[in-house]
């Protein structure tokens, strides 16, 4: 046999469903599926229909899992490269290319035909588009193509919130769209400080992360920058009417903690702080959309 034939044997042989279990990065999804069923609550008045609400919820769920396991065979040669990223199930040859890849197409098949059919057709037509944008479109080519790869990327990862709102109305409402907008406009200052601090495995894969192509200095700006930015546009919901006085007051103080730490990071040369930027910014988004739900459902039952 040749060394790949052995490397594949090896692959079959040892592929457990914990490799399986990875390679939907089950942290990603689970930040994911909150911002989803988050976008479903928000959508209705009171509760939302359990048909709409299980089957969208497994559904998209499904769909993510299947773009997170694309994502690791097409970057399957650059993760070998990177520390962070050396671990992963296709690096470690515990798993073959070709059995994720029928992993992630199975995934991907019985998310659509989930949410065609028992949810809403424009509900899996929006969830096609956001797996093809992050599996495809950002991974095979904007990742390498452009230092504003996470910038234009992160139209995908805002989408989940707008998901849970589709399933549950049938509709694209205004309001989906200011949830879309505050993940797109966080995704930046978040993914960047992970950069920072993954910088040299980034260089070393040949990835132009923003960090990479035009250096740390210039990224810990444009993070206080976009941070900035992210505190303006979380002031919606709250100018827009959709929520009242317990949010603004949520967004202010997560606000005023994401401003400090981004504005720490530009002006410190702290080894630990882009991870710690990073780590909080996950945090700051699950508040956030926290309060959105305690909000809205003080404001119906007062």
């Amino acid at each position: 046999m040749t060394p790949v034939e052995l490397s594949n044997l090896s692959a079959r042989s040892t592929a457990t469903w914990r490799d399986y279990y990875e390679l939907g990065k089950p942290r990603v999804v689970l930040l994911i599926m909150f911002t989803a069923v988050a976008g479903m609550f928000l959508a209705a008045p009171a509760w939302p229909p359990l048909t709409a609400l299980v089957f969208g919820s497994v559904g998209i769920a499904l769909a993510a899992s299947a773009a997170a396991a694309i994502n690791h065979v097409l970057d399957r040669r650059f993760d070998e490269k990177m520390l962070r990223t050396r671990h992963r199930p296709l690096p470690t040859g515990h798993l073959t290319a070709t059995a994720a890849m029928t992993y992630a197409l199975l995934l991907a098949v019985l998310s659509m035909a989930l949410l065609g059919l028992a949810v809403n057709v424009l509900t899996a037509l929006l969830t096609f588009s956001s797996l093809i944008g992050y599996a495809v479109i950002y991974t095979l080519w904007l990742k390498h193509a452009t230092p504003q790869n996470i910038v234009i990327g992160g139209a995908a990862g805002a989408a989940p919130p707008v998901l849970g709102w589709t399933a549950v109305t049938g509709q694209v409402d205004a309001y989906a769209l200011l949830l879309f907008l505050i993940i797109f406009t966080w995704t930046p200052p978040h993914f960047w400080a992970l950069a920072i601090a993954r910088r040299d495995d980034y260089a070393k894969a040949g990835i132009p992360m923003l960090p990479v192509a035009y250096g740390v200095d210039f990224t810990r700006l444009h993070i206080l920058l976009y941070t900035i930015l992210l505190v303006l546009v979380t002031m919606l919901p709250y100018l827009t009417g959709m929520s009242g006085l317990i949010y603004l007051a949520a967004a202010v103080v997560l606000g005023a903690a994401f401003l400090q730490r981004a504005w720490q990071l530009k002006n410190r040369n702290d080894v630990r702080l882009p991870m710690r930027t990073f780590s909080f910014s996950i945090n700051y988004l699950a508040l956030l959309f926290a309060a959105l739900l305690l909000d809205h459902y003080i404001q119906v039952r007062f």
